[in-house]
C-alpha cells in the first residue's frame, strides 16, 4: 500500500514517526504551515518557520525515504493578530520556491472580518502564482463556515477545481461536493473523523477527488491514521485500486496542479547546513 499524506505537521513529530510512517507505506507528504500553539509576536518567526519547511524538514524526511513538500500561508487563527498580518507581504517571495505546492492553510477559524481579508488576499496569491489552495474549514459552526468559505472562493480568481476543502465531516461533505472543490478529511484519535466514519462517507460519496490525511501535529494525533483508513477500506470491501486512488493518486493529482510535485527522492545528503539528524554524529 503506497500512501501520500496530504496534510501533516512533521515539524511537531519525531524521527521515530518518520520511520513508522515509512514502514506503514508513506512515501510522500505535504506539510502545511500552521500556528505554533502559542501566539507569534512578529512576521520574522514565520520566515524562520517557512525556511525550515523548505530546508530542514525535507532533509529530515529524505533520511527516511519520504518526499516532503509544503504549503505556505498566513493561517486563519493568526490572521486576527495584527502582529502577524505583515507576513502577507513576504509570501510572494516564498511562493516561488520549488517545493511549495499550494497556498495554505488558509480559510476560517472564527469567521472574523480579518479572516475574510486574509482568505481573499491569499486566494488571489494562489491565482497569481499558478498554485492550488489548501483551505482550512473551521472546527466550530462547520456548515456555516463551509458555506461562507465556498462563497469567497467563488468570488475569487481561483477556480473551485484548484481548491482543497479540508477538515470536512458528515455535516459538510454534501455542500463541499456540490461546490466542485476537492474534499479533504482529517482522521484523528478523538476529534474530527475516525476510520469507520471515513469509510461510511466513502461508501456514500465515492472516491473521486477525496483526500484523507492524518493532520498529525503537537496535539493528540496519529501519523499512521492514513494507513488505518486504507486497512479499514479493504475490510469494508473496497478494492486495492480504490485505496490507491484515495491514499495516493488523488493527492498526487491535486498537488500536481502546482507543476512542482517531485516524488523521486534523491540520495539523501548527510548534512543540512552543517547539521545532521544524528546528534553528535560525524
Amino acid at each position: 500500500m503506497r500512501i501520500f499524506d496530504p496534510h501533516i505537521h512533521m515539524t511537531s513529530r519525531t524521527t521515530d514517526d518518520y520511520q513508522a510512517m515509512y514502514d506503514a507505506g508513506v512515501r510522500a507528504l505535504v506539510e502545511p504551515s500552521f500556528w505554533l500553539g502559542q501566539p507569534r509576536t512578529s512576521p520574522a518567526s514565520f520566515l524562520d518557520y517557512f525556511d525550515a519547511l523548505l530546508g530542514w524538514e525535507p532533509f529530515r524526511a529524505s533520511q527516511y525515504g519520504i518526499a516532503h513538500h509544503c504549503t505556505l500561508a498566513l493561517n486563519p487563527k493568526e490572521a486576527n493578530d495584527p502582529r502577524c498580518t505583515p507576513v502577507l507581504d513576504a509570501l510572494p517571495h516564498y511562493l516561488e520556491k520549488d517545493s511549495v505546492v499550494a497556498v495554505g492553510e488558509i480559510g476560517y477559524d472564527s469567521m472574523t472580518p480579518a479572516e475574510d481579508t486574509a482568505l481573499a488576499a491569499q486566494l488571489q496569491l494562489a491565482a497569481d502564482h499558478g498554485l492550488p489552495a489548501l483551505v482550512h474549514t473551521p472546527h466550530r459552526d462547520k456548515l456555516a463556515g463551509l458555506r461562507r468559505t465556498v462563497d469567497v472562493i467563488r468570488e475569487s480568481a481561483l477556480p473551485t477545481d484548484r481548491v482543497l476543502l479540508d477538515h470536512l465531516n458528515e455535516t459538510t461533505v454534501k455542500h463541499a461536493t456540490d461546490s466542485g472543490c476537492w474534499l479533504g478529511f482529517s482522521i484523528y484519535p478523538d476529534t474530527k473523523m475516525d476510520e469507520d466514519r471515513m469509510v461510511a462517507v466513502l461508501k456514500t460519496y465515492g472516491t473521486e477527488k477525496v483526500l484523507v490525511n492524518s493532520a498529525a501535529d503537537w496535539g493528540r494525533s496519529d501519523p499512521l491514521k492514513t494507513r488505518k483508513v486504507g486497512d479499514a477500506m479493504l475490510v469494508a470491501g473496497f478494492t486495492e485500486d480504490d485505496v490507491d486512488q484515495v491514499l495516493w493518486r488523488n493527492p498526487v493529482a491535486f498537488y500536481g496542479l502546482s507543476g512542482r510535485l517531485q516524488l523521486d527522492i534523491p540520495e539523501p545528503e548527510s548534512l543540512h547546513e552543517g547539521n545532521s539528524i544524528l546528534r553528535g554524529g560525524e
